[in-house]
């Protein structure tokens, strides 16, 4: 009989997943809602088209700092801690966005609200990878959802009319569905991360530092395709003159939240390292595929349903092979994943025209089988 060093995760639950649904459904919402809501920036506070993208530039700058911090601090303190204190910076900061009678202020807030969200992202994705792929996908996909919503919110609730009052109804929204999360964890409690259980005689990686750089780059590519195809994909059918390009963007982004969904219902049966490295190679297909006028539309919409299950199973494998604390700096590396994408596929653009944009698409995807060939390798007993 092989031993364990440590107790299994605990089985899938509602108990176990309500945070996790509260909190990634909040964050959802406050992650796309400053775009929608610069007109009512520049009628708050009078900044010109130029200058208003800076509070938005703000609040990510905010969420990249925070998840190195979080990093560090969960050697220290719980997880439910770490929720707790970042949604309270979280709602701090929306608050602040609304009541902030100066534009610098209003960025300072936006920056600190930021800072909330990537805590509670880092702490909780630590805590549900360490649970298993599917807990992890479940969650996320629930970010989608909200980032659906977000746009809505500011339609219906926001006003235009050069008052606190304006930005009030969405905002402080954000700051409601904070206290929600944080009565939901009180309730049902906050999933703390839990050590893989692991046999005697598994693998363990030989050199851990390597092993980690390797998943760092697999988030990299991971997010830079996201991020390539959600900037670039709708440009690249206009380009082809195919209709619908918005639409078929929107359906691209509606196959990433369906797909999470369905991996987090069916990961459980299957390898993390498979999905992965069988995505990555569908990748590379699909956006070949897109070379063909007539199969390039599928082929975005696709290519969201193969991006899925990436993300969170790569969490969750990075829990099994190293450690959960961890997650939080993988986040930090897909954050210059999303940065660098959309930069490069801008400047291949402009040099080589159109037909370069799926051929560079198609690089990232081998880039990323490359990672997680290596990634699997690297997997292996001391010997």
């Amino acid at each position: 009989m092989t031993a364990r060093t440590a107790a299994p995760p605990p089985p899938l639950s509602w108990t176990l997943l309500a945070v996790g649904v509260a909190a990634f459904f909040t964050l959802g919402v406050i992650q796309a809602m400053y775009g929608p809501a610069f007109g009512l920036f520049q009628a708050r506070f009078g900044v010109s088209t130029a200058s208003v993208g800076l509070i938005a530039s703000a609040h990510f700058l905010g969420s990249a700092v925070a998840p190195p911090l979080l990093a560090l601090l969960l050697r220290r303190v719980s997880v439910r801690a770490g929720v707790s204190w970042s949604l309270l910076l979280l709602a701090l900061g929306v608050t602040g966005v609304v009541l902030a009678p100066l534009w610098p202020l209003a960025v300072a807030s936006a920056f600190l609200g930021g800072f909330g969200l990537g805590g509670v992202s880092a702490c909780l994705n630590a805590a549900y990878a360490s649970v298993g792929a599917r807990a992890v996908n479940l969650v996320n996909a629930v970010f989608g959802m909200g980032s659906m919503l977000a746009p809505l919110l500011v339609v219906g609730l926001g006003r235009a009319d050069g008052t606190s009052g304006g930005l009030a109804g969405p905002f402080l929204t954000v700051a409601a569905l904070c206290g929600v999360t944080f009565a939901v964890g009180r309730v049902w409690g906050v999933p703390g991360i839990h050590a893989p259980a692991r046999a005697a005689d598994a693998p363990v990686p030989a050199r851990p530092a390597v092993q980690a750089a390797l998943f760092a780059g697999l988030i990299v590519c991971y997010v830079g395709l996201e991020a390539g195809f959600g900037a670039w994909a709708a440009r690249y059918l206009s380009e082809l003159s195919l209709p619908g390009a918005a639409l078929t963007l929107s359906a691209f982004w509606g196959a990433l939240t369906v797909g999470r969904v369905l991996t987090g219902l069916f990961a459980g049966r299957l390898a993390p390292q498979r999905v992965v490295l069988g995505c990555a190679g569908a990748l590379i297909v699909l956006a070949l595929a897109m070379r063909v006028p007539a199969l390039a539309p599928a082929a975005v919409v696709l290519a969201g349903l193969t991006l899925a299950p990436v993300f969170g199973t790569t969490l969750a494998w990075l829990s099994q092979v190293l450690s959960a604390r961890l997650v939080p700096l993988l986040l930090v590396a897909g954050s210059l994943g999303g940065v660098l994408s959309p930069w490069l596929l801008g400047q291949v653009f402009a040099r080589s025209g159109a037909a370069a944009i799926p051929v560079t698409l198609a690089l990232l995807a081998a880039l990323m089988v490359a990672f997680t060939a290596l990634a699997r390798r690297g997997a292996r007993r001391v010997a």
